[in-house]
């Protein structure tokens, strides 16, 4: 098993075909729950590393709803694009919901299941990804995809501490 820190940010592969991603924000899990899934909240941390922009942030929060997510970079203009359907929704607990990206850096989709864990008033966030393969997961592993999530999850933390303000 591989173990990773960046930041705060903790990254596990487990298996051959996942990684679970943990990161603990000091916020009551209400909160955490809507910053990551009211669209207007989302776009303001789910940016990824410093340059970066979220154009669209659609959610249909419900089972067989979808969501879809795109961004774009500055100055270059470049763009990436991705989105999935919910298979389950718990209010404050859990999101089940499949990931494909518009033009995909791994092959085939994944499942994401992101648990939300609240104790003393500090809630955990466990995100395990299951990707089709475990080449998909090798090739997420070496990339620096858990840079641009601590980025994210840092302005989480930050707007999370300012109560949405």
């Amino acid at each position: 098993m591989l173990t990773r820190e960046t930041g705060k940010l903790t990254v596990a592969a487990i298996g051959d075909h996942e990684v679970v991603i943990t990161r603990a924000f000091n916020a009551p899990r209400t909160l955490v729950y809507k910053a990551f899934t009211t669209p207007d909240l989302v776009k303001r941390w789910l940016v990824g590393p410093e340059g970066w922009m979220m154009t669209v942030c659609d959610i249909d929060l419900q089972v067989g709803g979808s969501y879809r997510y795109e961004w774009k970079k500055i100055g270059n203009g470049e763009e990436m694009g991705m989105g999935g359907v919910y298979k389950e929704v718990v209010a404050n607990e859990r999101i089940v919901a499949t990931e494909i990206f518009d033009m995909s850096w791994y092959p085939g989709g994944a499942i994401v299941t992101t648990t939300l864990d609240e104790t003393g008033g500090v809630t955990t966030v466990k995100t395990t990804v299951a990707y089709d393969s475990k080449e998909a997961r090798e090739m997420v592993l070496r990339s620096p995809m858990d840079a641009g999530m601590e980025a994210s999850y840092a302005r989480l933390e930050n707007l999370l501490a300012a109560n949405f303000a």
